[in-house]
């Protein structure tokens, strides 16, 4: 799994980095954007908010809360593109329990998450940008069916992969040396269709240029 992730982070960051227009000046951007924006270089966010976990037809709501490290680069007058990795976990886990038409019962659990995805957005102003995302995750789960009287039938744990798709709004309220920024996201993970999570999550970060 790990080494999945890190191809797909690296992939992705390569293709953000051969991009000629990223090596555009500050002073350039400075023009075009009225002011400047800070949306360039590594990031580094801590991320909290709601986590749904989707399966066997039940759902299970939480606490989560996770990390995220990124790149971003600016592309022309007012477009941001960057690589992203992340981590998400719901507080306790999650687990969904459904009762089977044979008297048995089956739980799907889900613990921790990684994602690797690709970041693009339009700067609404120098300090404001608005973002959609799409990438790869990776989530350790696990599936159990248990009989009537409570005795272990199937036990399977497991790692799944699927992608990701999201979006959302960040902005950029303290400048200087490092810089420091808030956001708001969706993020949709579909594990092939077997299983999901939907996120409504906030982050605060700072970006090193």
């Amino acid at each position: 799994m790990i080494k999945t992730f890190t191809s797909t982070l690296a992939a992705a960051a390569v293709m953000v980095l051969a991009q000629p227009a990223l090596a555009q000046s500050a002073e350039a951007d400075s023009a075009a954007t009225g002011g400047g924006t800070t949306f360039r270089g590594i990031r580094v966010e801590g991320n909290v908010g709601g986590d749904r976990f989707q399966s066997e037809g039940n759902h299970d709501t939480n606490f989560g809360y996770g990390a995220t490290v990124g790149f971003d680069g600016t592309m022309g007058e007012r477009f941001v593109i960057g690589a992203e990795g992340s981590y998400w976990r719901a507080n306790n886990w999650a687990e969904n329990c459904t009762d089977l038409p044979d008297t048995n019962s089956i739980c799907h659990k889900a613990f921790e998450e990684w994602g690797a995805a690709v970041r693009a957005g339009y700067l609404a102003t120098p300090d404001l940008l608005i973002f959609g995302k799409a990438g790869y995750v990776n989530g350790e789960q696990r599936r159990r069916i248990d009989d009537a009287d409570g005795n272990q039938l199937v036990y399977d744990h497991y790692r799944a992969d699927g992608y990701q798709v999201g979006g959302g709004v960040e902005y950029d309220f303290v400048k200087g040396s490092t810089p420091i920024y808030a956001n708001v996201q969706y993020v949709f993970s579909d594990y092939h269709g077997h299983s999901s999570r939907h996120r409504v999550m906030g982050g605060i970060g700072v970006r090193f240029k």
